[in-house]
């Protein structure tokens, strides 16, 4: 039996998320803290889907985050039929002898969360099953003040392996449904670099400028980074006046930027490196405005 959805309001924001296994059952994202809806004021939304057409794309929403898209935790153990880990889903079963492919869709055997909610937070903690000498305990809590949203991570090393992957945050956002067109613009607190620049888009100093609606995905990675203290993207839709920033609390490993028809995306990736017995934390904090 489904569960509600889990929220959180105060006098500016309205978050909506699903309830770990719900809506999203899937083996790419995690399952905690899966941020379905952010709504400011009343008035302006920021969440989309991934795709649009039923069936079709990974099941992203919102602001959900995925662990080890390049780095997969213990893949090249399992043999073909055998689970490797995957953190903040369950363990996954190897299929074959492929490669390891985020997109594909492995067969799932979830991990027990268990969710706490309080008036402003919500705090989902983790336990992971040993898997080839992995195994984690990882703690999220998702808060919000005023106009901010608060997402804390801590991962523990429950194992007896070191636990070498990277993690990010999808944000697919698009500002009360607009499509991704001419309004759409990212900027940085530095200036940027793209070398293949899609077609849809162009760059100066710091900032990227949509041009036309793109009729297919687009994909790049974005170069000449400062990994500042609280580092952060902004994106703004400039018909509304509205748009949202990203501020990291860690060393910025890598960043890009994908899109579509309908939902724009900057991802900020971080280094995870976790000694047996040791903890991680790092955080991100959304702040959603008007201008």
């Amino acid at each position: 039996m489904k569960k509600s959805a889990l929220k959180l309001k105060n006098d500016r924001l309205k978050v909506e998320i699903d309830y770990p296994g719900n809506s999203y059952n899937g083996s790419r994202f995690d399952w905690t803290g899966f941020i379905t809806d952010v709504c400011l004021d009343d008035k302006y939304s920021f969440c989309t889907k991934e795709s649009l057409i039923p069936g079709k794309g990974s099941g992203g929403v919102g602001l959900c985050n995925e662990f080890g898209i390049h780095t997969p935790i213990g893949y090249d153990l399992a043999k073909p039929g055998e689970k490797f880990l995957k953190l903040g889903v369950g363990l996954l079963t190897r299929p074959d002898e492929s490669d390891y492919f985020f997109f594909d869709k492995y067969q799932v055997s979830p991990f027990e969360v268990v969710v706490k909610e309080e008036d402003d937070s919500i705090t989902f903690i983790l336990n992971h099953l040993d898997c080839n000498g992995y195994s984690a305990k990882m703690t999220k809590k998702l808060s919000i003040k005023d106009n901010t949203l608060t997402i804390d991570y801590q991962l523990e090393n429950t194992g007896k392996k070191t636990i070498v992957t990277e993690e990010y945050c999808h944000n697919f956002i698009s500002i009360n449904e607009n499509p991704i067109d001419k309004g759409y613009i990212l900027r940085f607190p530095y200036n940027i670099n793209i070398k293949e620049v899609p077609e849809v888009l162009t760059f100066k100093d710091n900032e990227i400028k949509i041009i036309k609606n793109p009729k297919n995905d687009f994909h790049c990675i974005i170069e000449g980074y400062d990994s500042i203290d609280n580092h952060y993207w902004e994106l703004v839709f400039e018909p509304l006046k509205a748009g949202v920033r990203e501020y990291s609390n860690f060393n910025v490993k890598s960043l890009a930027l994908w899109g579509t028809t309908h939902v724009i995306s900057p991802e900020v990736f971080i280094d995870v490196n976790i000694q047996p017995g040791k903890i991680q934390k790092w955080a991100r904090k959304y702040e959603f405005f008007t201008y």
